[in-house]
């Protein structure tokens, strides 16, 4: 007598039809698909014995329901992208997400190289200069005027030359008489000291920083001799071919300040009245 072979859950006799083995045990095809086939996501319809089922994240799909949701056509063996849960062949995906192009106006391609400044992007071979249209790729430039620069280029056609070196300023110069120059360059004429950033003066279109101007060109205090600049609005007194700093204009005997003030003078001394009333 021969065994019986039945199906797992509805006991029914296997004998001369199609079966699914799961962990060993046999089903008829019905009762299989009752109970183990995943639903379609698009058709909502089971996925039967008979049919390829795909997947992607947890979700399953008819082969022949396997499509991009914008264009229809299948994605069965082709790359694709998921946007909001939705399928999405490669070119409908980019059309509708990717970013285009600044310069040529075309689609970037995801996976492709992109270069991007100040919210735009552009394919790496669109990303040139505008003057010699070689690409910038990852090297420094320049945008003017809605145009990006690499820097010889910029440096040619826009930068200013410094006065002194003769060579572009391409960031921070200093402007002196109408002529521009790197800050590097601005130098005091005696003691070589950048003067970007601090007072100095000149003489005969030469520029100096205080000191050297005060200890090259400045009169001396004939009271504590050193320079009187006269810088800055400060103020000294000036007497016979003679100056001094206003805090160094006092009475040689009493040291009262005589600004503003009668006084007299004995060889290179000035007296107070009070003290030179005994001349």
């Amino acid at each position: 007598m021969t065994e019986r072979y039945d199906c797992h859950y509805c006991k029914e006799s296997l004998f001369g039809k199609k079966y699914v083995l799961r962990e060993e045990n046999p089903y008829c095809v019905k009762c299989y698909e009752s109970l183990y086939s995943n639903t379609c996501e698009e058709c909502k319809k089971p996925i039967g014995c008979n049919t390829r089922d795909l997947s992607y994240k947890d979700r399953h799909w008819h082969e022949e329901c396997f499509m991009c949701f914008q264009c229809k056509r299948s994605l069965v063996d082709k790359p694709f992208s998921t946007k909001d849960e939705k399928l999405l062949c490669t070119e409908c995906y980019s059309n509708e997400y990717s970013s285009k192009c600044h310069e040529c106006k075309k689609t970037i391609m995801p996976g492709s190289r992109k270069m991007e400044h100040k919210g735009n992007s552009w394919h790496e071979t669109c990303f040139t200069c505008q003057r010699c249209q070689q690409p910038i790729g990852t090297k420094s430039f320049i945008p003017k005027d809605s145009h990006n620069f690499c820097v010889p280029c910029y440096e040619k056609q826009f930068a200013m030359q410094c006065v002194h070196c003769k060579k572009p300023i391409t960031t921070g110069g200093v402007t002196y008489h109408d002529q521009p120059w790197h800050k590097d360059c601005f130098l005091c004429t005696s003691c070589k000291q950048q003067l970007s950033g601090q007072r100095f003066t000149s003489r005969d279109d030469f520029a100096y920083c205080l000191n050297c101007f005060c200890n090259l060109y400045a009169k001396k205090c004939a009271s504590c001799t050193t320079p009187i600049s006269g810088l800055g609005g400060s103020k000294y007194i000036s007497f016979e071919e003679r100056q001094w700093h206003n805090d160094c204009f006092n009475c040689k005997k009493c040291s009262v300040s005589l600004v503003g003030r009668g006084f007299l003078t004995e060889r290179d001394d000035i007296l107070c009245p009070e003290c030179g009333k005994d001349i």
